[in-house]
């Protein structure tokens, strides 16, 4: 038992550094470790295999799985096990009680591959579209059509309905005929007079499968606008897990993919209720293409209704579900047709996600064109929808897939995941889920199972034995990032109804994909952007979280565990709903700062238009505006103010509200607040280092330097607000600023100075520790450079796992503090080990390390275990046509979604280049 203790506190030292009582950094948990999404192909698993690959992640620094079953492996057939069959739940149980005695937390997919749906969905439960037949009719013509659906494919469904017939003549006047029309589909209607056109609306069914199910998931896709649909999906997981939740921690729901559903068939009735009005009057103008005013009104009116039918009627349902369970649920919200941050702060754990590389000006880091997503990029403003959600309304999570197609397959370096999701920690998320790793029997051999669209984050990565780096870097700076609450000062508005009221189109769904239609040209991004460059900290806030706010010593809090704000920005738009503006009056009045940049122009919707209109401007003109500045009128409201100016930044000024004016060097941050203090988690993402004071609006007493990488700390440098920092161009620290003083910390240790570097240019042996297709042979190198070079060696060609590289360095003298050990090139990352002891894992731009501690004077062995991409080895794989891949369903395809071929690819260099330079350092005293 003590043995076991050495080893864990051994561990955890490894992770978080000294852990002294005052040791600065938050308590570790499984959630501040990385967790991965785990593919369970044909479930096809058993206690064995899943006990290895828990194991397996454990050690490897992960503190959870996300369980999702998917399409499976051709040759393992009598080994799938049917989705939520008790063999299935033993399975589940299994897991959860492993991973329970490795303090490890498993959350589940509610269904198989996505969106959900499967077996349990009937046809009356599926996705439910409209589908719109014309007809035309003159006065004194006999109708001797049948309204009745004419598709071919949908036309004997069961569950087909008639909802809505309207005539309209050439005046655009409309008489509804639904009742006008028999149960064979005969019209008891003629008009009187002129020309007319018939929209006959029925509700129909997308018929859209599950994508990618696993056995026993397949079938219809949900429809997610029905609380009887929702209500009979769930009934098969009560039947499934009993009074138990078998141990899981939340119940996840991915992505709203759910295409063409536009429709439920209760929705005639809801939309009534919810907007007022009958919408079968107007239906013309939701289904045709005309682009005026009344069309305009008519959309709107449908797409809030979407909105709230699926915030209602499922959100909210699958969170009551949960938590009937005693566990949470994860969703993500996006891609669905409703108001995201609704969405996302209806469930306990909003997760957003990120799709394909994004472009960082780091020198050195690995970006090849032919290797990345040509059209998706990762939007920072995007991931703070799913932030926002979280800090206004107080979850202490805001998880994130993450990772997803970020390169070509096999061609990702732990080097360049580090900034990718540096960018998911700055737009305020905290809780991390690899895109991921595929469970694989024990029997198979290199590479396993994979999934087509991941990042493979699996043993048989030749990358996996430095993963810990990237884990432990990860799990520091969520364990900041998980204390306190999130401290951003502004409050953003989302003006929802103007993407609403658009006349073009019927359904405005909200995709990770299509950012670039529905929120760059959106004047509330540009603001988002520059108040960002600024210095300033944003969340965005809905309609619903307005109406639910409440000043707090003349700040804004939405919910009693969420965050406070100083203003509340309404950004440039056209309609605004009376409603909200009497909200936004209403905080005002009670003490709040409000900014417009504009004057809202109108009401949305179609219902009661210029009462409405008439309530909007009456309210508008209860604000008495100032002139004070070219640009900026000021109002005093009851106790609080409001600004309308549209220049922001003007706005803020005047209001006194402070910028982190840290942002003009060029530096990123992200802030939290604790109980007497503040965290700073800031990047260097430019192409330059930092090496100055930099000024923070809070600094207290005591601030204390953190650095993620290693655990390292220390007290910083204070000058009159500024905090003096180094880092280089791809460094990240962590900055605790606290009104508590901590005595027993030593002083951070800056680099005064360098002396003349020491080049490690003499021979170096070669030799392959593991790896495959097969072990190369060792070598003596009288330079460093790449196995890759050796290209008469047809094994080194081929080669993925980890090369070693030997030499002995004689130090004459050690009259430095410190020595750092910097690598040129290094393909693609590297554990040094100095006389025997490893001193740390070289993973991440700048590729250096430390190691003054383990040298000594006189003759010194440096070690450096290289590990390499699994490029070269699938390269060979597929050049001699031994078969890896053979996957039911889409099988396996490359970044562009073609069947995937290595066989052409260029050799990946592998090993280390250029120079290794030892540099002498000198700490200032």
């Amino acid at each position: 038992m003590k043995i076991k203790n050495i080893v864990s506190l051994s561990l955890i030292c490894f992770v978080f550094g000294n852990l002294s009582a005052q040791n600065p950094w938050p308590k570790p948990t499984e959630t501040a470790k990385p967790w991965t999404r785990w593919w369970w192909m044909g479930n096809a698993v058993n206690e064995k295999g899943l006990d290895k690959q828990l194991t397996t992640l454990n050690q490897a620094g992960f503190g959870g799985v996300e369980i999702v079953p998917i399409y499976g492996t051709k040759g393992f057939e009598n080994q799938y096990i049917n989705y939520l069959s008790p063999e299935w739940m033993k399975m589940l149980q299994f897991t959860t009680n492993k991973a329970k005695s490795l303090n490890m937390g498993v959350d589940m997919s509610v269904g198989t591959g996505w969106p959900i749906g499967g077996p349990q969905v009937n046809e009356q439960d599926a996705a439910t579209k409209m589908i719109v037949q014309k007809y035309m009719i003159s006065s004194g013509e006999k109708f001797a059509e049948k309204i009745i659906l004419k598709d071919e494919k949908k036309k004997n469904l069961k569950t087909i309905k008639l909802d809505i017939v309207t005539a309209y003549n050439e005046k655009n006047e409309p008489v509804v005929l639904t009742d006008k029309v028999n149960a064979d589909g005969a019209l008891n209607w003629k008009p009187t007079s002129g020309k007319w056109i018939i929209y006959a609306v029925f509700a129909g069914k997308t018929l859209q499968k599950v994508k990618r199910a696993a056995p026993g998931g397949e079938g219809y896709t949900l429809d997610h606008f029905s609380p009887e649909a929702t209500k009979d999906y769930l009934k098969t997981f009560d039947k499934a897990f009993g009074n138990s939740n078998y141990g899981i921690r939340s119940f996840f729901n991915d992505s709203y993919e759910v295409y063409n559903a536009d429709w439920t068939p209760d929705f005639l009735n809801e939309f009534k209720k919810r907007r007022g009005y009958n919408l079968s009057p107007y239906i013309k103008y939701l289904v045709s293409n005309e682009e005026n005013e009344i069309a305009g009104r008519v959309k709107s009116d449908y797409r809030e209704t979407l909105s709230e039918l699926i915030l209602n009627n499922f959100t909210k349902d699958f969170t009551h579900w949960a938590h009937s369970k005693n566990s949470k649920n994860t969703n993500q919200a996006h891609g669905s047709p409703g108001n995201l941050l609704d969405l996302y702060a209806a469930v306990d754990i909003p997760e957003s996600e990120t799709f394909g590389s994004s472009i960082f000006e780091i020198p050195g880091l690995k970006r090849d064109t032919a290797d990345i997503q040509k059209s998706d990029m990762p939007d920072f403003n995007m991931l703070k929808l799913a932030s926002s959600a979280a800090n206004v309304t107080g979850k202490k999570l805001t998880s994130n897939e993450t990772f997803t197609w970020l390169t070509e397959h096999f061609k990702t370096s732990w080097s360049q995941t580090k900034p990718e999701v540096e960018q998911v920690f700055l737009s305020g998320i905290n809780h991390v889920f690899y895109h991921g790793t595929t469970y694989t029997p024990a029997d198979v051999p290199f590479p396993g199972w994979l999934f087509y669209a991941s990042v493979n984050f699996v043993p048989e990565n030749s990358l996996w034995p430095h993963l810990k780096g990237l884990n432990s870097y990860i799990e520091r700076t969520q364990s900041v990032l998980q204390s306190g609450k999130s401290d951003n000062e502004l409050l953003m508005y989302w003006p929802i109804y103007d993407q609403w009221a658009n006349p073009k189109g019927k359904e405005v769904t909200f995709k990770v994909h299509n950012v670039e239609k529905w929120l760059q040209p959106t004047p509330m991004y540009e603001n988002l952007n520059k108040l960002s460059k600024m210095g300033y900290s944003l969340d965005m806030i809905s309609d619903k979280m307005i109406g639910e706010s409440k000043p707090e010593n003349q700040k804004i809090q939405v919910s009693e565990d969420g965050s406070t704000y100083q203003v509340l920005i309404i950004p440039e738009l056209t309609y605004l709903p009376e409603s909200t503006l009497k909200n936004i009056l209403d905080l005002a009045q009670n003490g709040a700062a409000i900014i417009f940049q504009n004057e809202p122009k109108d009401i949305p919707g179609n219902f009661e238009v210029e009462k409405r209109r008439a309530q909007l401007k009456s309210l508008w003109n209860q604000i008495q505006f100032q002139n004070q500045a070219v640009n900026l009128k000021t109002a005093s409201f009851g106790k609080g103010k409001i600004i309308l100016s549209s220049d922001i930044a003007k706005a803020l000024e005047y209001l006194k509200i402070e910028r982190e004016k840290l942002t003009d060097t060029g530096l990123k941050f992200v802030r939290r607040q604790f109980d007497g203090g503040k965290y700073y988690y800031i990047v260097n993402h430019t192409s330059k280092e930092i090496n100055q004071n930099i000024p923070l609006n809070f600094v207290g007493k005591q601030v204390i330097l953190m650095n993620p990488e290693n655990g390292d700390f220390g007290l910083a440098e204070i000058q009159n607000n500024s905090v003096r920092v180094q880092l280089k161009s791809g460094e990240s620290l962590i900055i605790k600023a606290s009104e508590n003083i901590n005595s027993s910390i030593s002083k951070w240790k800056y680099v005064e100075k360098t002396d003349f570097p020491i080049n490690l240019n003499q021979n170096w042996q070669l030799t392959f520790k593991e790896g495959g297709p097969e072990l190369p042979k060792s070598r003596k190198l009288k330079k460093l450079e790449p196995w890759t070079n050796f290209s008469e060696d047809i094994a080194t060609q081929s080669f993925s796992g980890t090369g070693v590289y030997t030499t002995t360095l004689n130090l004459n003298k050690k009259n430095a503090d410190d020595y750092l050990l910097k690598f040129d090139k290094l393909y693609e990352s590297a554990k040094v080990i100095v006389n025997g002891q490893e001193a740390g894992i070289v993973w991440s731009i700048p590729f250096e390390i430390n190691i003054g501690k383990y040298l000594k004077k006189g003759k010194n062995t440096i070690q450096i275990e290289v590990c390499s991409l699994m490029a070269n080895r699938i390269r060979y794989m597929d050049q001699n046509k031994i078969q890896w891949r053979n996957y039911h369903e889409i099988n396996f395809v490359n970044i562009n979604y073609k069947p995937f071929d290595a066989s052409n690819w260029k050799v990946q260099p592998s090993g280390l280049d250029g120079e290794i330079k030892l540099i002498p350092i000198h700490y200032s005293k």
